[in-house]
């Protein structure tokens, strides 16, 4: 059950969101929708391919640690990590990937659901700057979320607000992009909304990378996947199971 002073911090957070206007269109090109190649309608693409991956097949018991995921990524989930999102890169230059939750009891990780979603436009790097439409390979928190929709009922702490909406100068296919996101704890203030612009580690490093809704191509860092599947995930993403981001390129995240 959320504190008594859960409608004072939504108060906050909402005028966090109404500081931050100004440089909300910084924020949201960051983000991932000014390129504007085109692509599908929002989510349409991967809301199929996750239909057919969400049977029994899908599911995998008794894992001891994250599929595909090698001892140098393996070792950064924070120990008290109850739930991981992986994504997986179909190659270092590709903008395709495979998502999947996988929740953790005792110390047996179960691989829930998997879909299809997108990353950066031209693949991953491990060393992310500002600009170079790659995705930066790592492990993450997820510790806030937000959107241009009113809270589906996320767990995680909720800024609505129409100030994520992306400007209708960018292509139709981009306008829902930030109905729902999850901000992935990379060069920001965790416990701040995701329209935060606030980069602890400069400008020059890239910032405001977020999981949002998929517009059916390449992003400029974030990761985006179906309507359907971030409403999962802002469902099921609970601040207390300490949910983290294991992200990049297969070939990458094996090493």
């Amino acid at each position: 059950m959320r504190s008594a002073g859960a409608g004072a911090k939504k108060a906050m957070r909402a005028g966090v969101v109404a500081a931050a206007c100004g440089l909300l269109a910084t924020t949201l090109a960051a983000c991932g929708a000014g390129d504007q190649d085109g692509g599908g309608r929002s989510g349409t693409a991967a809301d199929g391919a996750a239909d057919s991956s969400r049977g029994d097949a899908a599911r995998t018991t008794d894992l001891k640690r994250i599929p595909d995921v090698g001892d140098r990524y393996q070792k950064r989930i924070p120990a008290n990590a109850e739930q991981v999102v992986a994504v997986y890169g179909a190659g270092k230059d590709s903008a395709d990937s495979t998502i999947a939750l996988f929740t953790k009891t005792g110390d047996t990780w179960k691989k829930e659901r998997s879909w299809s979603g997108h990353n950066g436009k031209k693949g991953w790097t491990t060393d992310h700057h500002e600009g170079d439409k790659r995705s930066p390979v790592g492990v993450f928190t997820l510790s806030d979320a937000g959107g241009v929709l009113s809270d589906p009922g996320a767990k995680l702490p909720y800024t609505q607000s129409g100030a994520f909406q992306a400007p209708h100068y960018w292509a139709k296919s981009h306008w829902h992009d930030f109905d729902y996101v999850v901000a992935i704890d990379y060069n920001r203030v965790k416990g701040t909304s995701p329209s935060d612009p606030t980069r602890p580690e400069g400008q020059t490093k890239g910032g405001s990378i977020w999981l949002h809704m998929d517009h059916g191509s390449g992003t400029s860092a974030c990761v985006s996947q179906s309507k359907s599947d971030m409403e999962y995930l802002l469902r099921t993403l609970d601040p207390d199971r300490h949910p983290v981001v294991v992200m990049g390129d297969k070939a990458e995240l094996k090493g």
